[in-house]
């Protein structure tokens, strides 16, 4: 199962929220992802890429392919569990001895709006190449990971999406970005272009740009900004400097740009702590580099990643993760995401957190794991009556590891801790059963 589909929308979310996402025999009441807070701000995602983790806490499909330079041959990278980081052991087992690339960067959204090298445009008329597979290892959460590292002709699109804005129909979206990767060429972009490869007018692509390029427009300071690519100009505004728009001195950035009706707003912040700082939200400016002008948008729906909308290959920079969606986000749920983001951890080496209750909890008992790096994990459980409670734990062949609880359990509210100790690092299950019968598991991943 890549996407539960169940997403429910709760009105204004609060600075702390909890999504309830079904996966297989679980539910996950763990701080909900990205593409989850859209969703319930009423702003759903219609794409969702990263190299890095799931994008909904329900996600289980692969994050990208990396394709084998020895032979051709090519694998998907998953995650370790659902909602969880990326499989980085399956990418470096298949390419031992060799180097790969990044052949496909799927899209977690029930869109399907998956991206792939991106083919010749009025810039450049020649495809562009891949990334390489294993040229940026990072950590995130604790968990090694890599990245999307653009090096120059390097890009990726999807000329046919579905769902993407298009005309001037309300969009958000957001990247996470190396804030020490960038240049002053035009166009690392990740966001909505041209159906057409080429340079189709002002307002016909709207996408994040990072970097120091000041051809057009600029922040204030030498940069690097975060600006709103909208074909013939990447503005900081609508007013050249936009002393407003600060450069972003960060290891890792987030990156946002939104577009309404006569409205367009940018907003950054640094992706490991803190807020965002809103750099403009107004109009958009009065016309670009031909003299035409942007209001009203034209936007056609493509997709890119990396480059401009004409294929303008030359800014160079490392990618994360990244959502477009459907509609207008609100500052709460701006907040929201980034207030995710940094949850995440990147450049941390502190494994996160992960709590699960059991699906079906009935008048008898319920179940909640929770489990922290190695120290293991914590099984905390209600029962209305006696009964016998058997809890162990399973490695991935289903040999057991640990027999916690077995015996008749007196009513009440009860916790167990499991300790990890000395077990190797990888993925575990904790299984329940009540008197033989209704069984829980709970996926758990332990690092060292």
């Amino acid at each position: 199962m890549r996407h539960s589909g169940i997403h429910e929308r709760f009105g204004v979310i609060p600075a702390a929220i909890a999504i309830i996402c079904i996966t297989q025999r679980i539910i996950s009441v763990a701080e909900p992802c990205p593409c989850d807070i859209y969703e319930a701000g009423g702003t759903p995602c219609v794409a969702a890429h990263s190299t890095v983790r799931a994008l909904y806490n329900s996600y289980d499909g692969p994050l990208y392919q990396v394709k084998r330079k020895l032979d051709g041959k090519t694998l998907d990278i998953g995650v370790l569990t659902p909602g969880g980081f990326a499989n980085s052991a399956a990418q470096d087992s298949f390419l031992t001895g060799t180097t790969g690339t990044i052949s496909v960067i799927y899209d977690q959204s029930p869109k399907g709006n998956h991206l792939k090298s991106a083919p010749g445009g009025g810039a450049v008329k020649t495809p562009d190449k891949e990334v390489t597979a294993n040229r940026s290892k990072l950590t995130v959460g604790g968990h090694t990971v890599y990245a999307a590292y653009f090096e120059g002709g390097m890009g990726y699109r999807n000329n046919k999406t579905s769902g993407v804005a298009t005309g001037d129909q309300p969009e958000s979206m957001y990247m996470v970005a190396n804030g020490k990767h960038y240049n002053n060429k035009c166009c690392w972009d990740y966001g909505n272009a041209e159906t057409t490869n080429n340079d189709d007018g002002e307002g016909t692509m709207e996408a994040i740009y990072f970097g120091n390029c000041s051809f057009w427009g600029k922040g204030s300071g030498s940069g690097p900004w975060v600006m709103a690519d909208i074909e013939n100009g990447l503005w900081a505004g609508n007013v050249t400097p936009n002393n407003n728009n600060t450069p972003i001195n960060a290891e890792y950035v987030t990156a946002m740009v939104k577009g309404k009706p006569h409205t367009l707003a940018i907003k950054a912040g640094n992706a490991q702590s803190g807020t965002l700082k809103t750099m403009w939200e107004g109009a958009y400016p009065a016309k670009g580099a031909t003299g035409r002008p942007y209001d009203p948008m034209k936007k056609q729906g493509a997709i890119i990643l990396g480059i401009g909308g004409d294929n303008s290959n030359g800014g160079v920079g490392t990618f994360y993760e990244g959502c477009m969606t459907s509609g207008y986000s609100s500052d709460s749920i701006d907040a929201a995401v980034q207030a995710n983001i940094v949850a995440a951890g990147y450049g941390s080496d502190v494994v996160k957190n992960s709590c699960r209750l059991d699906t079906k909890p009935s008048g008898s008992s319920a179940m909640t794991l929770c489990y922290q790096s190695n120290i293991g994990a914590t099984v905390s459980y209600t029962l209305q009556a006696p009964r016998n409670v058997a809890v162990t734990v399973l490695d991935q062949q289903g040999r057991l590891v640990a027999s916690v609880v077995n015996g008749v359990v007196p009513a009440g509210r009860h916790k167990i801790v499991w300790h990890a100790g000395r077990v190797p690092a990888g993925v575990y299950v904790v299984r329940m059963a009540i008197d033989g019968r209704g069984e829980r598991f709970g996926k758990m991943v332990i690092g060292k």
